[in-house]
Order: structure tokens, then C-alpha cells, then sequence
């Protein structure tokens, strides 16, 4: 008997499996249904037997099971392949990132252009969210590679941890600091992360503490919106010292040290461990060897 098996094959049925159904495997596929649907057919019939029970919700059959194991190994065995024996010239694929805005206005650009240096052929998306966002969009399959405010704990998904992004108090050029610098705090909004973001909840915590019900805080999804917030006098800003340069050469914002710093960022490049994640985990690392050469640049200016 001839079996005409493909990677592309292996993979829907192995996203079937872990998604629990067609149409959430078309989903995180992003492919169709009938796509899906014909893929597997084609297996089965390559095959001669019944991968799935479609009466149980497309529960995997016996050898279907026996199937899941051998499927992880061929792919596995083609990402190693394309790793080691390929030329990057020859590796066409998709590769989904999901972003956060502090890494987007830093070296996305940089690293992006590291990544297309290592795989010429490599279509890449990206997506800028905020890191709760990204966390569930890499759970669920949705993207192959986060660059969030992690690590991400599940037992799926390896972190490679990047460089910190300290945090720094901001203030409007033209206003004064007062005897007290902790008076600009008390008396003036905080301008600072999104509401639902690690450093927005953290920061209310620290501010109810310190300053009690009065203290405000105006949360923003673009950091250059909240230095132009606190450039026009809006507000105190809890940013990011990398991304300031530009706003404190003109003299737009200026820092200030109230006595207490905020918690630097910490970010880490996460996907999923899967026998297919070869790219991913080479471009995490190429992440993290941008983000170095990032901050390494920061110093010697």
C-alpha cells in the first residue's frame, strides 16, 4: 500500500487533538473548516482507518491515540531537520507575534530585521497588546511567540527572560519641584500603564498605601500618549526610562526622585514547547540577544 502522509496533515490532526474540534483547530490554524476537515480525511484515508469518533465530539480513536505520539515525532524531526540541515533560504513559514507597546516603541523594529536576516522567507505577523492579552493569545494558539511583562507560568509555554525596563518618576518641563518632590505625587494624577496591566495594578497598590482614597491614576495603552500627557502638565509619570530620550532631549518631561522608585519591568520572550516550535524558540532567542544589544546601546549613551 502507498501512504501519501504530509507534514501539513500531521499537524491539523494534532491540532484537532488539542483543540478539541474542528472548528476551534480552523480557529487557531487560521484556516477554514472544510480545510480542516479535508486534511483529516486525507489521513485517514492515506491511512485505512478512523482517527477521530465523530459521534464523541471528534474524540481521538484508539488509533488515533496511538497515532499522537508518532505525529509529535515527525514534526519534531522536520523542525530539527529545517534547524540543522537547512539553509534559512529554504524555510517558508508564518510566524505570529504578539508584542507589548514598551518592547514595540524599543526594538521590535531591530529585531525584526534580525529575524528576516535568519529566515529570508519568513512571513511575519505581529499584533501590540497589552501582556494579560498576549498571555491567553499564546495559550490558546492564537500566536506562536509573546514578548509580554511575564514569565508566563504553565507547563506548556518556555520563558527566555529579557532585560528589565527600569521605571522612572516624570514630571512636565515647565513644573517646579517643590521642597517636598513627594508632593507632586500627592497632589497630581499618575499617568502610567493600562488599567489591567502587572505595573497599573501594582503601582494603585503602592499609591492607596502611601497616599491613600485620593490618589488617581490615568492608565494608557501608548506610552508616547502618556509622555504627552505629562509633558502638557496632566499628570505624574511611572514610565519607562528607555523610551524617554526623545521627550527629555526637547525638554518636554523632566525625571524627578520623590524618594522611592517604581518596579522595573520585567519581560520574557514565551511559546508554546511544542514538537514544531523550533522557529519560535530560535527567534526567542534572537530576541534576546536584540534586547541586550538594545540596552547595551542605552549605556553607552
Amino acid at each position: 500500500m502507498s501512504m501519501r502522509l504530509n507534514i501539513e496533515q500531521l499537524r491539523t490532526f494534532l491540532a484537532v487533538v488539542r483543540a478539541g474540534g474542528v472548528r476551534r483547530a480552523a480557529e487557531r490554524m487560521n484556516v477554514t473548516q472544510p480545510a480542516v476537515s479535508t486534511r483529516i480525511k486525507a489521513l485517514e484515508t492515506a491511512l485505512g482507518v478512523t482517527l477521530f469518533d465523530r459521534s464523541a465530539g471528534m474524540a481521538p480513536t484508539k488509533r488515533g491515540e496511538a497515532l499522537i505520539r508518532y505525529a509529535e515525532q515527525y514534526l519534531q524531526l522536520n523542525e530539527l531537520i529545517l534547524r540543522d540541515v537547512a539553509v534559512p533560504d529554504a524555510i517558508a513559514s508564518n510566524l505570529r507575534i504578539g508584542v507589548s507597546e514598551t518592547i514595540m516603541q524599543a526594538w521590535l523594529p531591530a529585531f525584526i530585521a534580525r529575524l528576516r536576516t535568519a529566515y529570508p522567507n519568513l512571513q511575519v505577523e505581529i499584533g501590540v497588546d497589552i501582556s494579560i492579552n498576549l498571555r491567553e493569545d499564546l495559550l490558546r494558539n492564537a500566536i506562536d511567540l509573546a514578548l509580554l511583562m511575564g514569565p508566563v507560568s504553565d507547563y506548556r509555554v518556555d520563558n527566555i527572560d529579557l532585560p528589565q525596563f527600569p521605571l522612572t518618576w516624570f514630571r512636565a518641563g515647565h513644573v517646579a519641584i517643590p521642597d517636598d518632590p513627594e508632593d507632586l505625587l500627592r497632589d497630581h494624577p499618575l499617568v502610567t500603564f493600562a488599567r489591567g496591566t502587572r505595573p497599573y495594578r501594582v503601582l494603585k497598590t503602592v499609591m492607596l498605601e502611601r497616599y491613600g482614597p485620593g490618589a488617581l491614576l490615568f492608565g494608557s495603552s501608548s506610552m508616547s500618549a502618556a509622555f504627552r500627557m505629562v509633558g502638557a502638565g496632566l499628570g505624574i509619570g511611572a514610565l519607562p526610562v528607555a523610551l524617554a530620550a526623545d521627550y527629555l532631549r526637547s525638554g518636554e518631561v523632566r525625571t524627578f526622585d520623590p524618594g522611592w522608585q517604581p518596579d522595573p519591568l520585567t519581560f520574557t520572550a514565551s511559546f508554546l514547547r511544542e514538537p514544531d516550535s523550533a522557529v519560535s524558540a530560535h527567534a526567542a532567542a534572537l530576541a534576546l540577544e536584540t534586547a541586550l544589544e538594545y540596552d547595551k546601546s542605552l549605556l553607552s549613551k
